[in-house]
């Protein structure tokens, strides 16, 4: 129960972020190939940050 309201960490943020992306993408795969691309792209940039951010840990 004390942590129901943990507040999140930058890792944690980011990866949600990147699972959201992620779905996009996939989503957009046979809908439209450069949006779905784009959206890959976003998600890599966000993996990156995750591993920097790992890495300062």
């Amino acid at each position: 129960m004390f942590g129901l309201f943990k507040k999140k960490s930058e890792v944690d943020k980011l990866q949600e972020k990147y699972k959201k992306v992620m779905e996009e993408a996939y989503k957009l795969q046979s809908i439209n190939r450069t949006d779905s691309d784009t959206k890959y792209k976003e998600a890599d940039d966000i993996l990156n940050q995750i591993e920097v951010l790992k890495k300062k840990e």
